[in-house]
This record gives C-alpha cells, structure tokens and sequence, in this order.
C-alpha cells in the first residue's frame, strides 16, 4: 500500500519542504529507515540518524532547521510526535480492516445475521442466532458460539473463542488466544469431601472500544452478566472471574488476576501482577502498583495502593524503608543484647 508524501502531509496538516510526489509505502524507526519508508524526529537526541537515514520522508518539528544536507524530505508539523501517533493511527486502521470476503473452509450458521465489508478466516465456527455488525474481521480458528451479539468494527484475531450468548458492543479488539463467556469457579463442597459444581448461567457483556490481550480469560456470570465497561484496555494473561465489574476506561497489565464479584470503578490503573480478592468494591481512579495483594474495599477516589497486603503508597514507603534497614537494625538489638547480658549484678 502506497502513499505519497503529500497525501500523508495532508492526513497530518503538515507543510512538505523538499518532494512531496515520492512514494511511502511503510513506516519505521529513524535509526533503520530506508528509502520507500516514513519516520519522525521529536527527540533531538536522535538528530544525527536524519543525516544518516535513507527514509522518503520524515515528520519534523516547524522549527527544525538541518545542520548538513539531507537526502530526504521533510514534513514540519507543529507536534511530530503527536503528528506520528496519527500517522500510525490511520495506518493500523487501513491494515487492519482491508481484509474482506469468507476464505474456505469456514462454517456460518443459516439463521446468523451478518452486517457488511465482513471478513470470515479460514476454519472459523460462528453458530446459531448469531448477531454480526459491519466491518467485523474474524480470523482463522476463531469461534464464536451461539446467541452472540457482536457491534461494529470489531476484529478477533487467530484462535479467539467467544461463548455463547456474550454481548460484545463497537470498535472492541480480541487477540489470539483469548477466551470469554468461560465457566467461572463455581464449585460447592460437599459432605463426602467432594465438590459439586455450580451451573454458570450467565454471561460476558464487553461494551465500545474494549481491547482484551491475547491468553486472556473472561468468565460468565453464575448468573446475570460480568461486565466490562467502555474504553477498558486488558493487557496478556489478565484472569477476570464470574459476575466481576469493570469499570470505563481501566487498564489491567499482564497477569493481574480478580475474583468473583468484585466491582471496579471508572479510570482505575493496575499494574502487573496485581491479585484482588472477591466481593469487594473499587472506587474511581484507584491505582494498585505492580504485585499487591488487595484484600478489602476502597472507597477513597484516586487511592494509590502499594504491597501485600495493600497499604497507602506514604505507609508502603515508611515501611520499605525500614526494612531495607532491617540488617543494620539486626545488628544493632544484638550488640544492645550482650550489653544488657553483660551488666554486672545488683
């Protein structure tokens, strides 16, 4: 796919100084761009490789003036590096929702409703009562089971297996390997030491522009719906249990794991690692850092929460600090212990 440099000095209302009928056809770093390429410079740490880059074409700043001759033409925007972001923005889109038509074998039930511009890969299953929007991209050995609603402009990339009734809203991305609407850990104990397991009769609500990374797991509610809400970003290897709540625009990185029945508010930050027990609430804006352990509520909007189990970051600081002085305080209780051993008698 080519453009040429005016056309994407158009796209970013940027001022072409140099050829702007040249062709791009990709977009790289500046350290390794060759010709038919696209780069930017916003750090001036990085000036020198525009001396030495053979790319078409590099996104600069208004008042960037070269020190040596250049072999390349130049972009100025206002902002390169918000400039590049758009850029590669209108670039994942065009890749992204290029591919169209059913590649063979697939299967598609008779009674499923599909929209428009609908890519199907290769030894993909979409079963019955099936609701499809426009511009939905199914890759290869991807399933998706019976009674799901998926929106517009979703695409579930190689491997995805969606459960049947989950409700998937607009603009939402799947990577491989993720599984939703599951069974959740449902199993009661029984009087002869066994467990009985409990029917999970609900199911997975992911609302617009939801991206859930590749090996994650999103269980069904036992009953009514676990939910995630607008805007939420959910990093590789994120466990969501049954009837959990997550709230618009939270982010979760890898390997955090939530249990049943939890409820998390608007905007909340989870760093890797992160473990949350169930039944509790979450408010507005709470950051947990990288391994806590949360066993309790917070109510408090914008709480910063460190260690396990979860303290303040303040007292989590405090306490760090005397423990990195644990070896010295060691030493010091048992020089203080022979002293006191060794005091003569009364």
């Amino acid at each position: 796919m080519e453009f040429t440099i005016n056309q994407i000095a158009a796209i970013i209302h940027g001022e072409v100084d140099g050829n702007g009928n040249e062709k791009v056809s990709t977009i790289e770093k500046i350290q390794e761009a060759k010709e038919g390429a696209i780069t930017f410079l916003a750090n001036p740490k990085y000036e020198s490789f525009i001396y030495s880059c053979n790319a078409s074409a590099v996104i600069v700043g208004q008042d960037f003036k070269p020190d040596k001759p250049l072999k390349t033409t130049l972009i100025k925007v206002a902002d390169p590096y918000s400039s590049f972001t758009v850029l590669l923005d209108e670039y994942d889109k065009i890749t992204k929702y290029s591919k169209v038509g059913v590649e063979d074998p697939s299967y598609i039930s008779s009674n499923t409703e599909v929209g428009e511009n609908i890519y199907r890969g290769a030894f993909s299953y979409i079963g019955s009562n099936v609701k499809i929007g426009n511009n939905v991209k199914i890759y290869p050995h991807t399933f998706v089971g019976d009674n799901v609603t998926i929106g517009d402009n979703c695409i579930f990339y190689s491997g995805v297996k969606i459960y049947a009734e989950t409700v998937i809203g607009n603009n939402c991305v799947i990577h491989s390997g993720a599984v939703i609407g599951s069974d959740g850990f449902g199993f009661a104990p029984q009087d002869d030491e066994t467990y009985k397991k409990i029917p999970q009769l609900g199911k997975v609500v992911i609302r617009d522009n939801v991206e859930i990374g590749a090996n994650t797991v999103i269980d069904r509610a036992t009953l009514g719906k676990t939910l995630i809400d607008d805007g939420v970003k959910l990093d590789n290897l994120v466990q969501i249990a049954h009837n959990v709540e997550i709230g618009a625009n939270t982010v979760m990185a890898s390997q955090v794991g939530i249990s049943g029945s939890t409820k998390f508010g608007k905007n909340c930050v989870l760093a890797g690692q992160v473990g949350v027990v169930g039944h509790i609430e979450i408010g507005n804006r709470v950051t947990l850092a990288a391994k806590t352990g949360l066993a309790k509520s917070i109510k408090k909007e914008g709480s910063v929460k460190f260690g396990y189990p979860a303290m303040d970051h303040k007292d989590y600081l405090k306490c760090h600090a005397v423990f990195r002085n644990l070896p010295e305080l060691r030493e010091r209780v048992n020089d203080l212990e022979k002293k006191v051993l060794n005091l003569p008698a009364n």
